[in-house]
């Protein structure tokens, strides 16, 4: 659980919630990305909504707040996963893996490439991460409704110079191009240009060659060209109708173009000791053409995942000096797909996500196992949905789904589409997750002679057997191989070993798409096995890109899919909550007086039991080896609530005693290590006995040392992102406290208002392109304080205000520079005259709508007050009605009056200034 979170951005970790219901489930998701938390755990699973915003969450300080932590010491974040993968590698000296799954547009790239940046700001040169590429081919060559194809082929275009792009024949226009031309029109908020020259300078920094970038750009510029090529057949004769693009494509792939021609409209094929050339049809050319383009493109990617690897592995490690060699592998993965028209794609993707699925529940199984029986915590079986049934139904031998498609690609003579669903109705008709309409024919919803339907782990998805027979073709022929092996370009030449052969070497037949598909899928489980995984778990909180919009009904169908209520009840199976003895005392041993400051009990276990059994929990909780377990989540909410009570008391106190009398001692100041020696300076006859004088010096010193101290240990207890929100409220109380009736001490302080939950939703879209504008602007890095308020303008007019930094019209844009002091009423109201320099003062009123008695006065003289005493300024406050000040250098009043029919605070003009007419009501 990450404790220092507020409950009022809901559970921090799924786990906790009070029931495991998926209105539950929704409603805390949709609560936290509403307050701009982004990531919540499910125990050691991080889910991560796609904010759509750049957050300033990614810096080298929030960096620090991680590193060496344990996952539960902090908020929910993308560091803490990637700090535990790592600390876990280094502890046990096992290779660790990062899984990250989720839909095209839920923000997994994003996340992979924030888990590597933390974990190359944490790690030394003798230490690696280690990419681990599962790549989606079709999307080189096929886009779904609402995505673009991948980023490269819009970055060259918008980011190349003119000079690069005509060398390449290549021009801007992404909508000239099919391939990538349904991207082209989509709104996209990713600079291409910016990205192209950010792309090409790492390149450079991790050191790839000037040639090698080049190839990289001839490579994505000859897929672009291969999806224009178009064919037909006259009479028995393929064409290329666009036939000057075939001499492009060959300058591009450094081959001869009547070699990429041939490669294009026929196969070759060797009987016995013929070879032949067989002709295509068109339809067949076009899937061989498609076939080319996915795989030039997936062998340039995973060329270059495998230069990036090459140059990050430590060079001459010696294992006797450095230990064992591990890696932290990061795995971004495609999530599970359901589609109005499911085909062979989305089939294989969501076995990837079945199998990937299964895997992820046993692992979490077998380490709940390890660590109760690490602390002698009683097991009990778990009862949950195991989806092994499904996995054999598309994989097994002989029997699944993949050796009946096989079969049926390998068989002699014409085999439609229909027929291999026909063989799926015979062979799997009794299985309980399959069905078709002629297994099932009231059910409208299937075609027949077309669909069959899965019942996965998601939720059931229907697939249309059309194309099945000819994309489970291996379609790559070698003919294609051998035209790239034999490349005058180096580079090409080694992304395609196996054209070395000839053609009547090549005796065995391909296998098939599916079955190279299972297969790297069994291979990616095994190493996944032999790796401590860590999973990342994101989800598109709505289709438009909005950072507002939380779409309900898209979210929940994402949450089915990606099984996280599963994962939910496997965790909540046995104990919600789990923590070390020594970190339980440390956060809540100030609850209990057998433990607070220090306890004197045996062990820490024994503390803690002692502190469970004092608040009556002992029936909700288990004691572990090293470890405190504890049932249910409302337990924990419990201990939390009297810590954050008890936390508020004790710091008002030390506020309060922050300057001890001389003649006190409290009985805590003998805690202290220094006490022992200032007392006995004061009392040991050795000495002599010292004036009294000296005597009452010695128990001040001992009473001051011990309040630093005890100061100290509370505030170091203080998660780092509260503390500026303690000091604004501890600067508020210390200016206002007698002299305002309600300084809002009581709630949280959340400060940029307008940003964070907009009272006024017509003028919320305008605020932060203005905010960011000014801070482009004027240089600076944050918003102290921001809401709507009502003000007087030069005229003596009233009007209403967006506040941005304070008012851009009235103050100098450095402000708080131009700022020396405050004057607020000692009224309930909300007005606040800014003092300036120039004696240019403004005058507002705060205005808040939810809720409409919301006081924000305390948290904006807390705020300014805490800033300055930061900056080391002086900044003065006065509490009075009425407030003097100076308007456009001329002097004038403001006094505050209570109207019964006032709807609302507004200001009229008055012979000696301006009053402030509040509601009475």
């Amino acid at each position: 659980m990450a404790e220092q979170e507020s409950l009022e951005f809901g559970k921090a970790d799924f786990v906790l919630m009070d029931a495991v219901t998926m209105p539950e489930f929704m409603a805390n998701l949709r609560l936290r990305f509403e307050k701009g938390r982004i990531y919540t755990f499910i125990g050691e699973v991080v889910v991560s909504m796609n904010p759509y915003k750049n957050l300033n969450i990614y810096g080298r300080d929030t960096i620090e707040q991680y590193k060496g932590r344990e996952l539960y010491e902090r908020p929910p974040h993308l560091f803490a996963i990637a700090d535990a993968a790592y600390k876990a590698m280094k502890r046990r000296s096992k290779d660790t893996c990062i899984v990250i799954s989720g839909e095209s547009g839920a923000g997994k790239t994003e996340a992979s490439k924030y888990i590597m940046q933390y974990i190359a700001a944490i790690t030394n040169p003798g230490q690696r991460a280690e990419l681990c590429p599962l790549f989606p081919q079709s999307r080189v060559i096929v886009q779904q409704p609402g995505e673009r194809s991948f980023h490269s082929f819009y970055q060259l275009l918008q980011g190349g110079s003119e000079q690069l792009l005509r060398s390449l024949h290549l021009q801007k226009d992404a909508s000239a191009y099919s391939y990538i031309c349904p991207g082209a029109q989509l709104k996209c908020s990713i600079n291409d240009g910016a990205e192209f020259k950010a792309v090409a300078d790492a390149m450079k920094v991790i050191g790839f060659k000037q040639e090698e970038i080049q190839t990289v750009y001839k490579i994505v510029a000859a897929i672009l060209h291969l999806g224009n090529l178009k064919f037909y057949v006259d009479g028995d004769t393929p064409i290329i109708e666009n036939s000057k693009l075939v001499s492009v494509i060959a300058e591009l792939l450094s081959t001869k173009a009547e070699l990429v021609e041939k490669a294009l409209l026929f196969r070759t094929v060797a009987t016995g000791r013929d070879v032949i050339d067989k002709q295509h049809t068109e339809q067949e050319a076009t899937y061989g053409r498609d076939a080319f383009a996915k795989a030039i493109y997936e062998r340039l990617f995973c060329w270059i995942v495998t230069h990036i690897n090459d140059v990050i592995e430590v060079k001459n490690y010696d294992t006797t000096v450095h230990g064992k060699n591990t890696v932290i592998g990061v795995l971004d993965i495609y999530g599970f797909e359901i589609f109005d028209n499911n085909s062979f794609e989305q089939f294989c993707i969501n076995y990837c996500n079945e199998k990937l699925q299964q895997l992820f529940i046993q692992l979490v199984l077998k380490q709940e196992q390890e660590e109760y029986q690490r602390e002698g915590i009683p097991w009990k079986h778990i009862d949950y949905f195991n989806n092994q049934v499904i996995v054999d139904l598309v994989e097994q031998q002989h029997k699944g789904i993949i050796a009946i498609l096989d079969d049926a690609c390998m068989n002699v003579g014409k085999v439609t589409d229909e027929m291999f669903l026909e063989a799926l109705n015979s062979k799997l008709g009794k299985h309980a997750h399959f069905s078709s309409r002629k297994l099932c024919a009231t059910d409208k919803t299937l075609e027949f002679d077309r669909d069959f339907r899965i019942k996965h782990y998601a939720g059931d998805v229907i697939y249309s057997v059309t194309g099945f027979i000819d994309k489970n073709k291996d379609t790559l022929f070698q003919d294609f191989k051998r035209l790239m092996y034999n490349s005058s370009n180096p580079v090409l030449k080694m992304m395609w070993p196996e054209g070395k052969l000839s053609i009547t070497e090549v005796t065995k037949r391909p296998l098939t798409a599916a079955t190279l598909f299972k297969n790297s899928m069994i291979a990616l489980v095994d190493n996944l096995t032999l790796k401590e995984p860590y999973y990342v778990r994101c989800i598109k909180p709505n289709d438009k890109k909005s950072p507002q919009l939380f779409d309900e009904e898209r979210c929940r169908h994402q949450v089915e899919y990606l099984g996280l209520l599963e994962n939910v009840r496997v965790r909540r199976a046995g104990f919600a909550y789990r923590q070390s003895y020594e970190k339980f005392l440390h956060r809540y041993k100030m609850i209990s007086e057998f433990t607070w400051p220090n306890h004197d009990l045996p062990s820490d276990k024994e503390a803690v039991r002692k502190l469970i059994e004092c608040h009556g929990f002992q029936h909700d909780v288990a004691y572990g080896k090293t470890k405190l377990f504890i049932r249910t989540p409302r337990t924990l909410f419990t201990l939390e609530e009297l810590h954050a009570k008890m936390l508020v008391r004790i710091v008002l106190f030390l506020q309060k005693v922050k300057l001890p009398l001389p003649h006190k001692l409290s009985s805590s100041s003998l805690n202290h290590p220094c006490s022992p020696f200032c007392l006995s300076c004061c009392t040991d006859s050795r000495f002599g006995y010292p004036p009294g004088l000296l005597c009452r010096w010695c128990l001040a010193a001992c009473s001051c040392f011990a309040g630093r101290w005890r100061a100290a240990e509370l505030i170091r207890s203080v998660p780092p992102e509260v503390l500026p929100q303690l000091r604004a409220k501890v600067a508020a109380m210390e200016l206002l406290k007698g002299h305002r009736a309600d300084i809002g001490l009581q709630r949280a302080w959340q400060g940029n208002y307008i940003a964070l939950k907009p009272d006024r939703a017509q003028s919320s879209g305008s605020f932060t392109p203005v905010a960011n504008e000014l801070k482009r602007k004027d240089k600076y890095m944050n918003i102290l304080f921001s809401c709507h308020v009502r003000k007087v303008t030069g005229l003596g007019a009233s009007r209403d205000q967006t506040d941005s930094h304070l008012d851009q019209q009235d103050i100098n844009t450095e402000c708080p520079e131009g700022l020396v002091g405050l004057s607020v009423s000692n009224g309930k109201d909300q007005l606040v005259v800014f003092h300036t320099k120039d004696n240019k003062d403004l005058i507002v009123c705060l205005f808040s709508n939810d809720p409409s008695n919301d006081s924000r006065i305390g948290e904006l003289v807390g705020v300014l007050a805490s800033h300055f005493k930061r900056e080391k300024r002086s900044l003065h406050v006065s509490v009075t009605n009425p407030v003097q000040c100076s308007l456009h250098g001329r002097k004038c009043t403001v006094s505050v009056e209570t109207r019964i029919n006032q709807p609302q605070p507004d200001f009229t003009k008055h012979r000696s200034g301006f009053v402030l007419c509040v509601p009475g009501n």
